[in-house]
């Protein structure tokens, strides 16, 4: 009777790893080999010891810009965006959204276009008023979670929407969002142009996985796109037509291109610096369990049916890094401790970087290399 009882128990338990049902339908990829920090990524602790600046109880400064009066502001995870003081002041609200604002940039107005993960893309005046600019690409084509913008001279603002398949809104908030795409690898992440003069807008690109930072070339002539879910970085002609990524050739065309690949950890904003330079935050190292089960769809499923403590979540991971227009590394700073958590990305203003991240309640800085 024991014996029956036992195989009952374990019979149980096999099903429900392999049958219960789970928000994904995992696709098949073949994940790079990861060279670790190795060559331009060579471990390091450059940004061991960065001088922090309080949010006043916040957390998260996912993101942020420099605005017209040379101060940062930082987008923070309840909603709100804050001026920042330098001197380690405590920050002042500028607005609020009610939803999660993931990337913002500056008009020539002085207005902020922000990708909301919740709300879709919205405009603050600067008074701190918030509007809505859209919430539809098209007649049963919702706009699913923004997540970066970036805006060109002439005003066209370029902006990614990560995932059609899991909204924020539905699924728990940004992170569990964004784990679910990852791990399905449906590649449904997009880069779209939104026109403010008379609010159309035009697919330039889709086919990524997680679709995430944005921004556009030293000379203005190509996006780039953080591909987070498959470690690399594109380079996208702004003028590109729908153009679908997941089916080019490895060399890509004059569309789009591969510009950095097989990165060691998970790429999220994008910032351009000083001279010529672009930064991008890594959030995560790279976890070997999850390379491994690329090719192996229905063992990603059985992830979601483990307890969340099970999860293979990698260690928090400092890392960001530099690079050319040629895709070259020109700088590369880590905190192998994680003691400056989840960085999304690096915003550079004068002689100072500052630090962005997805959960620290801080943001931190050091100087310039």
């Amino acid at each position: 009777m024991l014996t029956l009882l036992v195989l009952a128990v374990l019979g149980a338990g096999a099903a429900y790893l392999l049958l219960w049902p789970v928000p994904i339908t995992p696709r098949a990829w073949q994940a790079p080999v990861d060279a670790g920090y190795s060559g331009p990524h060579a471990a390091n602790t450059g940004l061991a010891g960065v001088h922090r600046i309080g949010l006043g109880g916040a957390d998260g400064p996912e993101h942020i810009a420099i605005g017209p009066d040379g101060l940062p502001y930082a987008a923070v995870h309840d909603g709100r965006i804050l001026r920042l003081d330098p001197a380690g002041g405590l920050p002042q609200e500028v607005a609020v959204t009610g939803g999660r604002v993931l990337g913002f940039a500056f008009d020539q107005t002085g207005r902020i276009i922000a990708a909301d993960a919740l709300r879709g893309l919205v405009a603050i005046s600067p008074d701190g008023v918030v509007s809505p600019l859209l919430t539809q690409i098209g007649p049963g084509d919702p706009l699913i979670y923004p997540n970066s913008v970036i805006i060109a001279a002439e005003g066209t603002v370029y902006f990614t929407a990560s995932s059609t398949r899991f909204d924020p809104a539905r699924w728990g908030g940004t992170f569990n969002a964004s784990l679910l795409d990852i791990l399905e690898q449906s590649a449904t992440g997009r880069v779209l142009a939104y026109s403010p003069a008379d609010g159309r807008v035009r697919v330039v690109a889709r086919g990524l996985s997680f679709a995430n930072g944005i921004a556009l070339s030293a000379d203005g002539t190509r996006l780039l796109v953080a591909e987070t879910g498959r470690y690399r970085i594109w380079s996208i002609d702004p003028k590109a037509q729908a153009v679908d990524v997941s089916t080019l050739p490895p060399e890509g065309d004059a569309s789009a291109r591969v510009l950095l690949e097989d990165l060691p950890g998970y790429p999220d904003n994008l910032m351009r610096g000083r001279d010529g330079r672009t930064w991008v935050g890594l959030t995560k190292a790279r976890s070997p369990v999850i390379d491994h089960l690329s090719a192996l769809p229905e063992l990603r499923a059985v992830i979601l049916r483990l307890p969340r403590s099970l999860w293979p979540v990698p260690r928090p991971y400092g890392h960001v890094f530099a690079f050319d227009p040629d895709g070259r590394v020109t700088a590369d700073l880590q905190d192998p401790a994680g003691a400056t958590p989840d960085t999304s990305g690096v915003t550079e203003s004068g002689d100072r970087l500052y630090l962005q991240s997805l959960t620290a309640d801080f943001v931190g800085w050091r100087p310039a290399p």
